[in-house]
C-alpha cells in the first residue's frame, strides 16, 4: 500500500537536519513524501556560516494553492518541524486545518521547534500559533523547554511535569505527547522506579560500554524520553487523577554536539506510529502485545504488575522504534566522526565542544560541525529495521545486528549492535 506523507520544514544543501533528516528516513521505510522547504540554506546554522533564504509567506502560498488546484494535497500523513515565522506559520496552519477539516483521520506529527536548553531558536510571535495548532495534531515531539514554552509551566517538580502534560492533553486536547529529552534531575531520579533505572543511573557509576565500543561515555549525564498517551474520560475505569498512559526509557548522553536529532526522531516516531494505516513493509502493531488500539482503554497498562509491565501503546511502540534508530545512528556517527578524519583534521578538534576555542579559530567550528553530521546513509539498514514479530521483548537486552562494509567509512567488515531501547511503562506517574 502507498502511503504519502507531506513534510514541512528546513532543508539544507549539505548535511543532514530538517527534511533532510527526515525524507530519507521515512522513504527507507516505504513512505512516498512530499517535501516542502520552509528555508533553503547551505548548510545549519551551527556551523556559525550559512547562507540561503528563508520561504515567504507568499511563496508558501503559492506552492499549497498550486498543489490544491492540481488535487496533490492528499496525503495520508502530515509532519512539520522548522518554520521560521509568524507569516509563514500562519499559512501553515490553514493549511493544516484544511487537511484535517478534509481528513480528520490525517495523521498529523506536529514537532514544535521552538528553541532548546532555554533560548528560543524563533520569534516570539510563533508560539501562540503553535499553541492554536495543538488540538489539530495526532502526536507532538517537544523537548522539555518546548513543553514549558507551550504551557507556561516550568519542569521544576515531578508536580509540574504532570501539569504540563495534563494541560496539552486536556486544554489543548493532544493525544499523544513525546517529551523527547530531559535532563535526570534529582526530582526525577528520586520519583522514577526502579525497573525504569539503569545501573549507571542508580550508581552513578560509568555507562558499560555498548555498541560501537565508544571510548568516552563514562559521563553519567543522562536523559529521559517520556510518551504520553491521553485516556478518554468514558474508558478510565480506575483513578481519574491518571489520565494518560506513560512510558518512560533512560539513556546516556553522547558527548558532543549533534544537529538533526530531533528532526530523525520526530520523523521516526511518524513512520512507525499506526503501522495499519502505514505502508505494507511495516509489521502490523496488533500483533504486539498492546493495551489498546487507538487510545488507551485500560488502566491495567497504568498500574502494571509483573504480567502486563510490558504492554505498549502505539505512541509507546513507535517511540521505542524512533528511540533505538536515532540512538545508534548517533553512536554510529559519534564512531565514524573519530575513526575517519578528513584529510587535515585533527580527530581530537571533534572530541569536545569548546567555545573559547571556536572563539579563537572559527574554522574549527566548521571542523567540528562537519565531522558530526548525522550518518544517515551509512546507518541505512539500521533505519530500514523493523522487527516482524514481538520476539525482541522476551529480553530487555534484545540485540539487533548489523554489518557495515569498507565503503561505509570503517576500515574493515565491522558487527554493529544495536540494543532496543524499550519505552516502559512509568508505574504511579499520576499519584502524589
Amino acid at each position: 500500500m502507498s502511503v504519502r506523507v507531506l513534510s514541512i520544514q528546513s532543508h539544507v544543501t549539505y548535511g543532514y537536519v530538517g527534511g533532510k533528516a527526515a525524507v530519507f528516513p521515512l522513504q527507507t521505510l516505504g513512505y512516498d513524501v512530499d517535501a516542502v522547504n520552509t528555508v533553503n540554506f547551505s548548510n545549519h546554522s551551527g556551523y556559525g556560516r550559512f547562507g540561503g533564504s528563508k520561504a515567504t509567506a507568499d511563496e508558501l502560498t503559492k506552492i499549497f494553492d498550486t498543489m490544491e488546484a492540481n488535487d496533490l494535497l492528499t496525503q495520508d500523513r502530515l509532519l512539520t518541524g522548522y518554520i521560521p515565522g509568524a507569516e509563514a506559520l500562519s499559512v501553515i496552519a490553514t493549511l493544516v486545518k484544511r487537511l484535517k477539516s478534509r481528513n480528520p483521520n490525517l495523521i498529523y506529527l506536529l514537532d514544535p521547534v521552538l528553541g532548546d536548553s532555554g533560548k528560543l531558536y524563533v520569534a516570539p510571535d510563533v508560539i501562540p500559533i503553535y499553541r492554536e495548532l495543538l488540538p489539530c495534531s495526532t502526536v507532538i515531539t517537544p523537548n522539555w523547554f518546548e513543553v514549558e514554552t507551550l504551557t507556561g509551566i516550568k519542569l521544576d517538580s515531578m508536580r509540574t511535569i504532570r501539569q504540563a502534560l495534563r494541560t496539552l492533553h486536556e486544554k489543548y486536547k493532544v493525544p499523544n505527547v513525546v517529551m523527547s529529552s530531559m535532563p535526570i534531575k534529582d526530582f526525577i531520579r528520586e520519583a522514577l522506579p526502579k525497573d525504569l533505572c539503569p545501573d549507571f543511573l542508580i550508581n552513578r557509576a560509568p555507562y558499560p560500554t555498548e555498541p560501537f565500543e565508544i571510548k568516552e561515555t563514562n559521563s553519567t549525564s543522562a536523559l529521559i524520553c517520556i510518551s504520553s498517551s491521553y485516556i478518554q474520560p468514558d474508558t478510565n475505569t480506575g483513578d481519574s487523577d491518571e489520565i494518560s498512559a506513560i512510558h518512560a526509557h533512560i539513556l546516556p548522553c553522547i558527548p558532543g554536539y549533534f544537529s538533526g536529532v530531533g528532526d530523525l526522531f520526530s520523523a521516526l516516531v511518524l513512520a512507525h506510529y499506526n503501522t495499519p494505516s502505514g505502508p505494507s513493509s511495516l509489521p502490523d502493531i496488533t500483533d504486539f502485545p498492546l493495551s489498546h488500539t487507538s487510545s488507551p482503554k485500560r488502566v491495567s497498562a497504568l498500574d502494571a504488575d509483573d504480567e502486563n509491565d510490558h504492554y505498549h501503546t502505539p505512541l509507546s511502540l513507535s517511540t521505542t522504534f524512533a528511540l533505538t534508530k536515532t540512538f545508534s545512528i548517533l553512536q554510529l556517527t559519534d564512531l565514524l566522526s573519530r575513526s575517519s578524519p578528513n584529510p587535515g583534521e585533527n580527530t581530537a578538534e571533534k572530541d569536545a565542544t569548546d567555545e573559547e576555542k571556536d572563539k579563537e579559530d572559527p574554522e574549527r567550528r566548521v571542523r567540528r560541525q562537519r565531522a558530526r553530521e548525522l550518518r544517515l546513509v551509512q546507518g541505512r539498514d539500521i533505519l530500514k529495521w523493523v522487527p516482524d514479530s514481538p520476539a525482541w521483548r522476551k529480553d530487555r537486552g534484545s540485540v539487533v545486528l548489523f554489518k557495515l562494509g569498507k565503503g561505509n567509512g570503517v576500515k574493515a567488515t565491522t558487527l554493529v549492535e544495536v540494543l532496543v531501547k524499550e519505552m516502559r511503562v512509568w508505574k504511579g506517574f499520576w499519584k502524589e
